[in-house]
Formats: C-alpha cells, sequence, structure tokens
C-alpha cells in the first residue's frame, strides 16, 4: 500500500545497515524477500514471531548459498527482482556467484546494491571494521565529543544506519526510479565512510567561511556554546536547550529568570561561553527535569527533555505522531515519513529464517511442487 507498493526486492541476509536498508524499502511498501543461509534455519512458531524488529516487514526464505542449485535459485529470483541488497565484503558474492555481473546478465534492469564500510574500491576497501571506525575516516567521531576528552561513539547510529542504511535505501529507489527511464540496471556502491563524509557537509561549509573549528567541543553547535548545550537537572535528569536564535534565546532567558541580564546578552561573545555555561547550569539545576518541560511547554525556547529509549515512546507528541507502534508484541519506532495519499506502514513482523520459502518460490513463479520438492531433496533450500 506505500510508495514503492509493486517494487520486489531480493535481500541477502546480513547485519546492520543492509538489513536497515532492506527495512527502510519495506516499510514503503515494497515486497522485500530476505535470503536466509539454510544451515542456520530453525523452526518457530508463527504467532511468536522473533524479536529483532530490524528484520520486519519482510518474508524468509532459507537458501544454501554453497549449492549450485541455490545459486540458481537465487538467481532465478533475481529474474523478478528490481533490485538486490547485499552487505559481504568486496568480492564474496562474486565468488559465491550471485556478483553484479551474474544478476545483471539475468535481469538487465536490476538495481545492485552495495552495503560495506569502506566501499568497493580504495587501499582500505578490504579490511574488517565497524562502525566507529568508518565514522573516525570521515571525519565525524573526531567531531563529537567535549575539549580535551576523548571523542564519544553517537551510538552506531551516524556510520550504521545515517551513513550507510540509509545511503543505501536511497540509492536503491534513485537507481529504480532511473532503470524505469532508461532500461538499464547498474550498481550502487554504498559506503558508510562515504555517508559519514556526507553527513558531515554542513559543518565543511561552516569551516570554509570560517566560523567553524576543528577543534571538537568549542563550536556553536557541538556544546560549545551556553545556549546549545545539554544540562543536569536536580533529579540527575537532563534538558537539552538549542536556543540559537536571537528570539529563540530571549525566551530562554525569561523562562529561566535571566531576562535583563548584562552578561547574558552577550549571547555570542564566545569569551563568555564557559562563564555563561556554568551561569545557567547552576539555575537549571534547582528543578527537575519534568519541572523544566512543565516551563518550556509551548514555547519557543527550543528546550527540551532528554529521554530515554523506554520513555520516548510515551511522550504526547510522540503519541499523538503515531511515531512508534506495537507489532508482534514488541513497540518500535514507525515508518517515519508521512505520505499525504500513499498508506505507508509495516507489513508484517519479523519472520524466522526460511518461514517463507515454499510460499515465496511459488509465488514469484521460481518453483513448483515439484520443484520444491527437487530442491529439498538436493539441500539446496530450507
Amino acid at each position: 500500500m506505500g510508495p514503492l507498493a509493486g517494487v520486489r526486492v531480493v535481500e541477502i541476509a546480513g547485519i546492520g545497515p543492509g538489513p536497515f536498508a532492506a527495512m527502510m524499502l519495506a516499510d514503503m511498501g515494497a515486497d522485500v524477500i530476505r535470503v536466509d543461509r539454510a544451515g542456520q534455519v530453525y523452526g518457530g512458531d508463527p504467532d511468536t514471531p522473533p524479536k529483532d524488529v530490524m528484520n520486519r516487514g519482510r518474508r524468509s526464505i532459507g537458501v544454501d548459498l554453497k549449492n549450485p542449485a541455490g545459486i540458481e535459485t537465487v538467481l532465478s529470483l533475481v529474474e523478478n527482482a528490481d533490485a538486490l541488497i547485499e552487505g559481504f565484503r568486496p568480492g564474496v558474492t562474486e565468488r559465491l556467484g550471485i556478483g553484479p555481473d551474474a544478476c545483471l546478465a539475468r535481469n538487465p534492469k536490476l538495481v545492485y546494491g552495495r552495503m560495506t564500510g569502506w566501499g568497493q574500491t580504495g587501499p582500505m576497501a578490504h579490511m574488517a571494521g565497524h562502525d566507529m571506525n568508518y565514522i573516525a575516516i570521515g571525519g565525524a567521531l573526531g567531531a563529537i565529543g567535549r575539549p580535551d576528552e576523548r571523542p564519544q561513539p553517537p551510538l552506531n547510529l551516524v556510520g550504521d544506519f545515517g551513513g550507510g542504511g540509509m545511503l543505501l535505501a536511497f540509492g536503491i529507489a534513485c537507481g529504480i526510479i532511473e532503470a524505469r527511464t532508461s532500461g538499464k540496471g547498474q550498481v550502487v556502491d554504498a559506503a558508510m565512510v562515504d555517508g559519514t563524509a556526507v553527513l558531515t557537509t554542513f559543518m565543511h561549509g561552516f569551516m570554509a567561511m570560517g566560523i567553524w573549528s576543528d577543534e571538537r567541543g568549542v563550536n556553536m553547535l557541538d556544546t560549545g556554546a551556553h545556549y546549545y548545550e545539554v544540562y543536569e537537572c536536580a533529579d540527575g535528569k537532563f534538558l537539552s536547550v538549542g536556543a540559537i536564535e536571537p528570539q529563540f534565546y530571549a525566551e530562554l532567558l525569561e523562562k529561566t529568570g535571566l531576562a535583563g541580564d548584562e552578561e547574558f546578552a552577550r549571547q555570542n561573545d564566545r569569551s563568555m561561553w564557559p562563564h555563561l555555561k556554568e551561569r545557567l547550569a547552576a539555575v537549571i539545576i534547582t528543578k527537575t527535569r519534568d519541572e523544566w518541560a512543565v516551563i518550556f511547554d509551548g514555547s519557543d525556547a527550543c528546550v527540551a527533555p532528554i529521554l530515554s529509549l523506554g520513555e520516548a515512546p510515551k511522550h504526547p507528541h510522540m503519541v499523538a505522531r503515531n511515531a512508534f507502534v506495537e507489532v508482534g508484541g514488541v513497540v518500535q519506532p514507525a515508518p517515519a515519513h508521512r505520505f499525504s495519499r500513499t498508506t505507508e506502514g509495516i507489513q508484517r513482523p519479523p519472520s524466522h529464517p526460511g518461514q517463507h520459502t515454499d510460499e515465496v518460490l511459488s509465488e514469484w513463479g521460481v518453483a513448483d511442487a515439484d520443484r520444491l520438492a527437487a530442491l529439498r531433496a538436493e539441500g539446496a533450500i530450507a
């Protein structure tokens, strides 16, 4: 029912950003088939889905990718697909027999999405790595943290998911649009190190304009400024303050009882930032986080309580936006886009590996009952 209804995607099972990209496409209505390894397939009650919610929205088939008949099964799926997602190191799918050349030979319109940390080329392409390594080289990690302290990794949000999975999902969507015009598919080389660099575009522009320092924790948007900072409250919880614009800053001062203070009038005097931060901290710690939330509710001071993962789904605004939903007994973020005409949504809870092998291979025209029995006898499918 979503904007990608009718789009078919084959996802070679992996971890992290690849599944996140597949989830995003499925959330938008694409029919995404996850190819799990047959050797990992286990029995599971369909009425009790797994809790790994990032695998939501897709059906799963179990295939032995070391079995020639299993490889042929995947290539047969590819013939009917708009896109494929894989997240192996460079060269692995080529060795398996499902690399770009093999797949595009079977389906010239296919968009072949490749998700790696370092990319398909470059001196580090074949090295192992994780999110922290990619955002380190991409320049983001070194910019996050306090002055004179170690950089602070922002979970794996920047590399794996923002600069990785989202980048790949966007690339695949772009490739599908182009293929429908040109009639030709192509390979999408999505690298987390590239995506990380793209996410820092704004800061690079500020550096070029001379208004951003390469030293972390001293700039307006990295907690250098007193009006863009995290403050502790009386109950040990925290408040986010982001009052950049003069009119928002004025409201911050009014709500905190600091309006008219001559020192705070020097908002953008960088020499004053450390002192003003101490003074504002001394005010904010006099009340609890939720007391401040009430004071700032409905204001333009750009102040919000810092919520935990468990608290976020219960916030009134998140409730009003239906930003979280419960599927399969698990509360989870809802699809983020809101379309005015097409209806996006989670198609199904996560599948047990191999749960839909017969259903998918039959529906996609890959195998009838006799062929399914033969493939299973050969050990090619779960």
